[in-house]
């Protein structure tokens, strides 16, 4: 059905967002007032730059009237909005409470509930979100054919092949219900999408349920005044999923599990667990379990429950990926996706993500790169941990090249600090995604924070130049064996300086280039 004025205010009646319809100097809350309301909408945008004859524009945000001129010529058939503004246009207004709870109701309506034709997981959590994400879609797409679309942080794909690099971890509800329309109608029957705690933070995800919510893990982060003032109001923003899913899949040890059970139980949902157990296989007790198959941890075992479903040697190095891929079998099974094919289940042995645990040998010296996505005290802990699991014993010399955001998230610029200093040899800081503050600035405030007078440091700003010497530095150290780990960006070709994308190389890039690979 197409949405039509009416049948927009009638959706935002129905959800109590609708607070009055202005159409000339009538001012009413009841459609049926509303004069050619039958007209169906031949677009939608939250971008007046896109309107064209016919559209529907949502103003949301800091939405100023003067971003309106001209937009009558441009052929606006109506507006919704917080705020009236009658005096800048004559096509209708349909005013709300909240612009952007009603930007996702109307765009699920005017892409005609693409959500009902998918199988929609959603995966949340501080870390192994995109690699759960990534796993999940592999086997699904093993097991059906090729029919899983993904939405996440690196890379959406909407045909079950093909990917394009994406702007946000969840893309903005208008952008989602497109993204799943094309999806649907590309034949895709599932969809794997990560759900960051912005998503509910201001209702990307609104008004849409999950068939299964994946809650990974939480830790402390993204805490700022531009994201969440409290670790309290981040976990509760995560939250959200499990109240907005028909089933649950959860990392047994994830702090507050119990809190997120109860949470379950009050949504009236099961709960499927998973864990990673050591080499005895022991550890918490959990639906789908992953234990460590040599004493390389190169191989793992997973079962699901008493049926053991073989051993993986994943692509991507690291004991947390395979909790990551525990959790993406997990995540198939509460799905509805058989087990029962191991060549399936084995598709996740050959995923690969870009800038994520992106290992690189230099053929002039005994130095290994690894460049990853680690960003906070959690994921830099982890990678710290593989690190000494798996060449512990060689003595490594360990550099850390970091920084980190700019105007927010700032207990992240101390953390990896305090999670890295007595465990590395070296801390080169350099510049990562800002917003105003000077990259200098923050990677001052980070070599303040060190407090071990036997961890030597370097501050440069510029990024490249800074992989660069700690190359460079690891080769005047050839006596010792080097790990070189280069965090934050990953394969990102940006870098963020005063609200613009800057082109930049991508740390891959720039260590194959010095590697000469």
């Amino acid at each position: 059905m197409a949405l039509t004025l009416a049948s927009a205010a009638d959706l935002l009646k129905e959800h109590h967002l609708l607070r009055e319809i202005i159409q000339g100097d009538v001012w009413t809350d009841d459609p049926a007032r509303i004069a050619s309301t039958d007209e169906p909408f031949a677009g939608i945008t939250y971008d007046t730059r896109k309107v064209t004859p016919g559209t529907l524009l949502c103003c949301k945000g800091r939405f100023k009237a003067e971003y309106l001129n001209g937009i009558d010529e441009a052929g606006l058939a109506a507006y919704v909005a917080e705020t009236e503004y009658s005096a800048a246009t004559a096509a209708p207004g349909l005013i709300v409470n909240d612009a952007r709870k009603a930007m996702s109701l109307l765009s699920a309506a005017f892409y005609g509930y693409p959500q009902n034709e998918l199988t929609v997981i959603g995966v949340t959590g501080t870390k192994g979100k995109t690699t759960t994400s990534y796993f999940t879609q592999a086997l699904i797409n093993a097991v059906s054919g090729g029919k899983a679309a993904l939405f996440s942080s690196v890379d959406n794909c909407l045909d079950g092949h093909t990917y394009v690099e994406s702007d946000l971890t969840t893309p903005e509800s208008m952008d989602a219900f497109r993204m799943m329309r094309e999806a649907a109608d590309n034949g895709m029957e599932y969809l794997v999408m990560e759900v960051s705690s912005q998503a509910y933070k201001v209702d990307r995800v609104y008004g849409l349920t999950f068939d299964v919510a994946a809650f990974l893990n939480i830790s402390p982060d993204h805490i700022s005044p531009i994201e969440h003032p409290t670790f309290e109001d981040y976990l509760y923003c995560k939250r959200q999923i499990i109240a907005n899913a028909k089933s649950l899949v959860l990392g047994a040890d994830s702090l507050h599990a119990d809190l997120l059970r109860e949470d379950a139980a009050a949504a009236g949902i099961g709960a499927t667990t998973f864990a990673l157990h050591d080499a005895d296989n022991a550890g918490t007790s959990a639906d789908v379990v992953a234990w460590p198959a040599d004493t390389a941890h190169a191989s793992f075992h997973i079962a699901d429950g008493d049926q053991t479903l073989g051993d993986y040697h994943l692509s991507i190095d690291g004991d947390f990926n395979y909790l990551n891929a525990a959790a993406a079998i997990a995540i198939a099974h509460a799905a509805g996706v058989s087990l029962d094919d191991a060549g399936a289940l084995h598709a996740i042995e050959s995923v690969r993500i870009a800038g994520r645990m992106e290992q690189f040998r230099d053929p002039q010296s005994n130095t290994l790169a690894i460049v990853d996505y680690a960003h906070n005290y959690a994921s830099v802990t982890a990678l710290l941990d593989f690190v000494y699991e798996r060449w512990g014993e060689e003595n490594p010399r360990i550099t850390l090249v970091t920084g980190s955001a700019g105007n927010k998230a700032y207990d992240r610029r101390k953390e990896i600090v305090e999670a890295a200093e007595n465990r590395i040899a070296n801390f080169i800081f350099t510049a990562e995604d800002t917003d105003t503050e000077p990259f200098i600035d923050i990677c001052m405030e980070m070599q303040g924070y060190i407090t071990n007078k036997d961890v030597a440091s370097t501050v440069i700003s510029d990024r490249p130049t800074a992989i660069t010497n700690a190359i460079y530095d690891a080769r005047a150290h050839a006596d010792r064996f080097n790990i070189l780990l280069i965090i934050g960006k990953g394969n990102e070709r940006w870098i963020k300086d005063h609200h613009k994308h800057v082109p930049f190389d991508g740390d891959d890039h720039v260590v194959e280039r010095m590697f000469g690979l």
